[in-house]
Formats: C-alpha cells, sequence, structure tokens
C-alpha cells in the first residue's frame, strides 16, 4: 500500500491541468486511487470525488473573482443537476456497467469533436430568458447522464456551452461552477453511506490537488486563450475515452 503514496503527486499534475478546463477530474481520480490499493466503493470512489469538487470548487472561486463565470447559466445549471442525477443514479442500477461506460466513452468523444473543430452554430447572443431555459434544460438532461454514469459531467458542460455560444474561457469557467454543485451532491451521498476514509492519505490528496488548481485555474485565467483552452480540452476527451473504451471491451 506504500504506491499509495504516489498519488498526491500524480493528482497535483492532473488538477493543474483540469482546473483550467473547468472539471473536476474525477473520472482519473478514482480509477487511479483503486490501482494504487484503494477499496474501489469505500475508498476510491468517495475521495475521487471529494477531490473533483475541491479542483472544480477552487477554480471556480478564482474565476468568479475574475468576473468569467455566467452567473444567469451556471445557477440554475448547478442546481437542475444536482436534482435530477438522483434519477440517472436509479436508472444506472438496472443498466449493465459495460454499457454505461461505453455510453460515456461516446458521449465524451462527442464532447471532444465539438471543442477540436471549433464547431458553433450561428445564433444571436442569448437573452437572459434563454440563458434560464438554457441553464435549466441542459443541467435537467446533463444533470439525469452525470447520474446515470457516476460523473460530475464537465466533459458534457463545457461543449454544450461552447455550442450554445458561450467563448471557450467563459464556457470553461461557468463549468467549474456547475462542475462543483453535480459533484458535492455525489459525494455526500457516498460519504454519508460506505466511505472509510484513510486519512493522511486524505489530507495529501486534498492539499496537493487545491495547489495544483490554484495554480491551473490562475494561469488559465490570465494567460491561456481559448483556442488553446479547446485544443487541451479536446485532447484530454479523447485520451479519457479511449480509456474508458478499452475498459469497456475488455470486461
Amino acid at each position: 500500500m506504500i504506491e499509495i503514496y504516489l498519488a498526491p503527486a500524480l493528482f497535483f499534475v492532473i488538477a493543474f491541468i483540469f482546473s483550467m478546463l473547468g472539471m473536476g477530474g474525477a473520472q482519473l481520480y478514482v480509477p487511479i486511487l483503486f490501482w494504487l490499493g484503494m477499496d474501489f466503493k469505500t475508498q476510491a470512489i468517495p475521495l475521487g470525488l471529494l477531490l473533483g469538487v475541491v479542483v472544480s470548487s477552487s477554480a471556480a472561486l478564482t474565476y468568479g473573482r475574475k468576473g468569467m463565470i455566467e452567473w444567469k447559466i451556471a445557477i440554475p445549471f448547478g442546481l437542475a443537476m444536482i436534482l435530477l442525477a438522483p434519477l440517472g443514479g436509479w436508472v444506472n442500477i438496472g443498466l449493465p456497467t459495460k454499457l454505461v461506460i461505453i455510453i460515456f466513452a461516446l458521449f465524451t468523444i462527442a464532447g471532444a469533436t465539438v471543442m477540436l473543430t471549433g464547431w458553433q452554430p450561428k445564433h444571436s447572443e442569448l437573452s437572459s430568458k434563454g440563458r434560464l431555459i438554457l441553464g435549466t434544460s441542459g443541467g435537467s438532461i446533463i444533470g439525469f447522464f452525470a447520474g446515470l454514469l457516476g460523473r460530475g459531467g464537465g466533459a458534457f458542460v463545457v461543449p454544450l456551452l461552447y455550442v450554445a455560444g458561450l467563448e471557450a474561457k467563459a464556457a470553461a469557467a461557468t463549468s467549474a461552477f456547475v462542475v462543483t454543485c453535480s459533484g458535492t451532491s455525489a459525494f455526500l451521498s457516498h460519504i454519508l453511506t460506505a466511505a472509510q476514509p484513510q486519512w493522511v492519505v486524505w489530507i495529501l490528496c486534498l492539499i496537493s490537488v487545491f495547489i495544483g488548481s490554484q495554480l491551473g485555474s490562475r494561469l488559465m485565467a490570465a494567460k491561456i486563450e481559448s483556442k488553446y483552452i479547446k485544443l487541451i480540452f479536446g485532447t484530454v476527451l479523447l485520451g479519457v475515452a479511449a480509456t474508458l473504451l478499452f475498459q469497456g471491451f475488455s470486461m
């Protein structure tokens, strides 16, 4: 189990990258913790979800201070995700694990394609009503799928906001707040039922991802252009999708 102490260094790098993308990174923390020796349900999932919340909330704090978050979209989006995620989790119980993994991989590839190609439909700027509708409807749909797939939803939120007309940096910043809402809901459902914390490892990992997310989000807010955010986001998502497909078809 000494290998588990490699996690803080690995997670620093993941948090640095994912904080720039408006994502928490739980989709990587959980399998890495499992591979390093943690029990999947009682240790890897709860800690992975908590780390994702810390990364996204830390990044959202930076982006909020910089005025980068579209609050009229973010608040209804986050609330809708919290309400609909449990329904997706309930549906998940009746689905084969392999099918769920493959569905998530396909959605991830679609999101990566949107960001890498830079495709956006032509439309006028969203009105206040349009932003409310986008937040409520988008949050409901993605919240359901986030619960179904056991993810925070950042892989879906950013491409949707980008297609809806937000600039890539604003989409990532807004997603950080949204993912914090959904991730917190998911974490609480696990910490209150099955979690068995290893406190030394938890604390070291939490410190590591907080520092990484602060550095990554500040770098994104100050220096990285939207075109590079799209490139990084799309490339990371393709890597995640490839890993999931390998996992799904090897089961």
